[in-house]
């Protein structure tokens, strides 16, 4: 236990320590989350109705967020399993970064959940064991149980490595393995679960399509791993970390062939809805093409399809793959793309027009961009601290007394086995 405090008295010294620009960035997340309490006040004390959610659209900003990033949550097998599965040592080498931004966007996945919760002190209601849901048909509590499930994963196999290469001992396969065998089919289900609290309503329509969960796990692999990519860069230009560009063009090229099967499942669903023109079409055509006046969400649509082509040409061809300035280009053109597609794109077409056939048309308020600026404050304070400790524990400036002699050289530290 006594390795243990002095680990944790290291862990809170590198967090209070930086230089200028660290400092400034802290004070900056601090603020953004300031900015959203006090909007969140503003919301606890006037009630949902101070945002633009209403009866007609009762799911919104918030969800949209939180369905955008489970897929960034999810993304990380996409480093486990080249890592792990096939031991492919570059990507091992940065796998555990992959881990961290895990935990940080299932910190904000839960507190978007939170945020839009009209009764937020009944959250643990939905939680199995805890409070008194209606397990095992609810699927919110399935959502609860896997997002839960997966942030405890990540945070067990992040700890344990972290703590073992602290103090220069490589970990026990028989622990670690595991559990990084069960963080696929967990990472996995958090989308699918995702999914399927859509798919499984049938009264709307433009949800209940058995292609969701794949369409989402599809773009759950294009958006997180880009977030991943303009980061692992900046960690390495930041913090010196040795990421190798053979990782990230490894990314790239497994990005493009998830790039291609979200494509095609989009154009699969477009085909179906517009060739059969059921009246569910409806819903669908309120996003490509507008109903009559109402046209608010037909500029986004198609401006999220352009940035998934062009970044599915840019990650497509080795040239611009393997250039960096075009390489970061395609990222914030795929994470764009994805975004829209998983928020406004997702959710208000599913209930626009409405169970009447009335159209709403809604945007987010200030208050709601406020709590949400708010919430992706703690998001990337949580990834920035846990970066402070985890890189120099990885390249070996923090070290436990005693263990720097013994150490594994820094490239073999974060694939020991």
């Amino acid at each position: 236990m006594s390795g243990v405090f002095e680990f944790l008295k290291g862990c809170v010294r590198q967090v209070v320590s930086g230089g200028k620009a660290y400092k400034a960035w802290v004070a900056f997340l601090l603020a953004t989350i300031l900015v959203g309490a006090l909007a969140y006040a503003e919301q606890a004390r006037g009630g949902l109705i101070v945002t633009n959610m209403r009866d007609e659209v009762s799911w919104a900003f918030y969800i949209g967020n939180f369905t955008f990033l489970v897929g960034v949550a999810a993304a990380a097998v996409l480093l486990v399993i080249p890592a792990y599965v096939y031991q492919w040592k570059p990507i091992k080498e940065v796998v555990v970064l992959g881990e961290l931004l895990a935990i940080s966007a299932l910190v904000m996945c839960l507190l978007f959940i939170l945020v839009d919760m009209g009764r937020p002190e009944r959250f643990l209601h939905i939680m199995p064991f805890v409070g008194t849901p209606n397990f095992p048909r609810s699927l919110l509590t399935w959502d609860a149980l896997v997002l839960n499930s997966y942030l405890l994963v990540n945070v067990v196999l992040v700890s344990y490595l972290m703590f073992k290469t602290y103090r220069g001992q490589s970990y026990d396969k028989r622990i670690f393995l595991p559990l990084v065998l069960l963080s696929i089919p967990v990472s996995l289900s958090t989308h699918t679960v995702t999914a399927f609290l859509y798919n499984g309503m049938a009264a709307r329509p433009y949800w209940n399509a058995s292609i969701l969960a794949p369409r989402f796990i599809a773009s759950a692999f294009c958006s997180g791993p880009a977030v991943m990519i303009i980061l692992f860069q900046v960690l390495r230009k930041a913090f010196k970390f040795p990421i190798q560009n053979e990782a990230i063009w490894k990314i790239a090229e497994l990005m493009s062939y998830a790039m291609f099967v979200n494509l095609f499942l989009l154009g699969a669903e477009l085909f179906k809805e517009y060739y059969s023109a059921t009246e569910h079409l409806l819903y669908t055509q309120y996003l490509w093409t507008g109903i009559g006046e109402h046209r608010t969400l037909v500029p986004y649509a198609w401006f999220a399809l352009f940035c998934s082509v062009v970044a599915f040409v840019l990650f497509l061809i080795p040239w611009t793959r393997r250039n960096f300035a075009t390489l970061n280009l395609g990222c914030l053109l795929i994470w764009a793309g994805v975004y829209i597609e998983k928020g406004m794109g997702l959710i208000i077409p599913g209930m626009t027009p409405d169970t009447l056939g009335q159209i709403y048309e809604y945007k987010p308020t200030l208050v709601e961009w406020g709590v949400a600026a708010g919430v992706f404050g703690v998001g990337f304070l949580v990834f920035t601290l846990l970066v402070k400790i985890a890189v120099p524990i990885l390249v070996g400036t923090f070290r436990a007394e005693g263990a720097a002699a013994s150490a594994e050289a820094p490239d073999a530290r974060v694939a020991a086995h």
